[in-house]
């Protein structure tokens, strides 16, 4: 059985490079107002994404390039460019939702394979060989697809790749096809500008035009104003099922406009699971204690083995985003010798150590510091806080832009963090 392919969110070359140090096979990205991130296109520039391919490719990894919004009759020539500028980076493919742009990839850049984005909401054997007649090497399939039904695709068309999301954001409407933001905020969903605006809270009125009166419809208590909010994914528990199967190729975590802590824990987390299925030891608990560690909407293991009318628990009616069961304390540089603090620590604090995968430390203290091993999980603790400056700390505090030495070289990337509990109390929030 061929290994299944992890796939990673890019929102910019440092989470690219967080991306493969925490156990990417390949990553996703672009630049320009032609992804449909349009917030993490602008974190890339043509020279940093170029510079994120050439990573990449050193270290044997993948890039994906994102060309997936729908375009206007006014921008067809912009398409063409940017293709162009895209196709000389030498990516590993074009995601692309729009059958045109297809077309068009293929005419620009013959030799870079096309992946058709979810947008293009593939279900079944008649679209998947439609795509596939015309060049279409992988089909990132909709979120409310069901295994079944990509297993059918599969034993159809064997050799087209077939990828899933497994983890991150889901849309209230079918597969991102949304109008709200462009009807409230004039920010299109499908150009890549969405407001989130289901996340929002609303209250809900009745209106009778013949009396001109207006009503609020009270809510039932406990439902909550969040009627649009859906609640993230989280396929980790079902990894085993799905890599069973036999006919999914890649799976892929979203979340390019989300933290370096998001991309790095999540990305392990399924790193694990993928990597503990083939090993014969797979363990769903450990993957869902590492996931919940990050702030969410709650989780849905989404439509994949569940069909949607058979679900009732896939929104979060009462908040918009809960804090997860840590806080990250500080990310460590890429060469590992100085952090950068992301909630106040001061001396004497202890806080866990996130290793890359591929990494371990051994317990150590010297005058700065002291590493201890606590049932297989690492902590820091810090005598001294100082700047790359000379300017000592008592307390450094989250937002300090100080890059502060390490008493000890730790991996690239590495992450620190303590409980959530502790890190409000320390705000004194709690």
């Amino acid at each position: 059985m061929q290994k299944a392919e992890l796939l990673a969110p890019a929102g910019n070359l440092e989470k690219l490079k967080i991306a493969l140090a925490y156990g990417a096979d390949a990553v996703y990205g672009g630049t320009s107002t032609f992804s449909l991130r349009i917030r993490s296109g602008k974190e890339f520039d043509i020279d940093s994404f170029a510079k994120g391919i050439e990573y990449a490719h050193k270290r044997g990894k993948k890039v994906y390039t994102t060309i997936n919004s729908f375009p206007f009759n006014s921008q067809l020539k912009l398409y063409e460019n940017h293709i162009a500028k895209m196709a000389e980076l030498n990516p590993d493919a074009l995601i692309v939702s729009s059958i045109g742009v297809i077309k068009m990839a293929k005419k620009i850049a013959p030799n870079i394979p096309i992946h058709l984005s979810t947008q293009a909401n593939v279900m079944n054997v008649l679209d998947a060989q439609a795509y596939y007649d015309m060049g279409v090497e992988r089909i990132i399939v909709a979120r409310e697809i069901s295994l079944k039904d990509c297993e059918a695709i599969k034993k159809a068309i064997p050799d087209l790749e077939l990828e899933i999301f497994i983890h991150g954001s889901m849309c209230f409407a079918y597969s991102g096809r949304c109008l709200v933001s462009a009807l409230q905020t004039g920010r299109v969903p499908n150009r890549g500008s969405c407001a989130n605006d289901c996340r929002f809270p609303y209250e809900i009125y009745a209106h009778s035009p013949e009396s001109n009166t207006t009503f609020r419809l009270d809510e039932v208590e406990g439902v909550g104003t969040y009627i649009m909010n859906a609640k993230d994914m989280n396929m980790a528990s079902h990894i085993d099922e799905i890599l069973a199967s036999g006919v999914i190729d890649s799976l892929k975590i979203e979340g390019r406009t989300k933290s370096p802590y998001y991309v790095g824990v999540v990305t392990k987390a399924y790193r694990e699971a993928i990597d503990d299925f083939y090993a014969g030891k797979f363990d769903a608990q450990k993957y869902q204690e590492e996931l919940h560690t990050t702030q969410n909407r709650g989780f849905s293991d989404a439509y994949l083995i569940s069909k949607p009318f058979e679900r009732n628990n896939t929104q979060s009616h009462n908040f918009t985003i809960q804090d997860g069961t840590h806080q990250v304390a500080g990310l460590v540089s890429e060469d590992g010798l100085t952090w950068r603090c992301k909630d106040k620590t001061c001396i004497g604090d202890s806080v866990e150590i996130v290793l890359p995968v591929g990494v371990t430390l051994e317990p150590m203290e010297n005058e700065e510091c002291r590493i201890d091993e606590i049932d297989g999980r690492f902590f820091i603790t810090f005598k001294k806080i100082v700047s790359t400056t000379g300017k000592e700390f008592e307390c450094i505090h989250s937002g300090n832009l100080n890059d502060i030495l390490l008493p000890v070289k730790l991996p690239s990337y590495t992450i620190l963090r303590r409980g959530i509990t502790e890190s409000k109390e320390k705000k004194g929030l709690i």
